[in-house]
């Protein structure tokens, strides 16, 4: 199971990566092989150009599993945001801590284009495969 983050959503529904990248992502989604959570459900209602949009996409991606925020995932970004802040990079966006804690959590990765993951896993007790959509710096 991987967490999506809007890194990778984004570039999926733009049509930025790879045809074949792409095609497996979808298989994965069709599979409920990838999973929501709060941080980004939002990030992705944020970008959404109007209500209607906004419903419309919500309707696909309820139907994909939820990893809830609860109070352990809370405490697991806290000290993950410290534990960053111990080497100079507490300027992680606080959904990324949020998602890579609900994806420690639930034992699967993250789906994203997105360094901060890589930075997350490597320098945090956080432990959650992170996935890359395309390879990086190459969209």
């Amino acid at each position: 199971m991987l967490l999506l983050d809007n890194s990778a959503w984004a570039r999926l529904l733009s049509g930025a990566i790879p045809e074949e990248r792409a095609e497996q992502v979808i298989a994965w989604i069709e599979e409920r092989r990838l999973a929501t959570c709060l941080p980004f459900l939002l990030e992705a209602g944020y970008s959404a150009r109007s209500g209607r949009d906004l419903r419309a996409m919500t309707a696909r991606l309820d139907q994909l599993p939820r990893v809830g925020v609860d109070a352990e995932v809370e405490r697991l970004a806290l000290e993950a945001q410290r534990e960053l802040a111990d080497i100079g990079h507490h300027r992680i966006p606080p959904s990324d801590l949020i998602v890579a804690a609900c994806a420690h959590r639930g034992g699967s990765g993250v789906l994203h284009y997105d360094r901060d993951y890589d930075l997350i896993a490597e320098h945090t007790r956080l432990i959650f495969d992170s996935v890359w959509v395309a390879e990086a710096g190459s969209i």
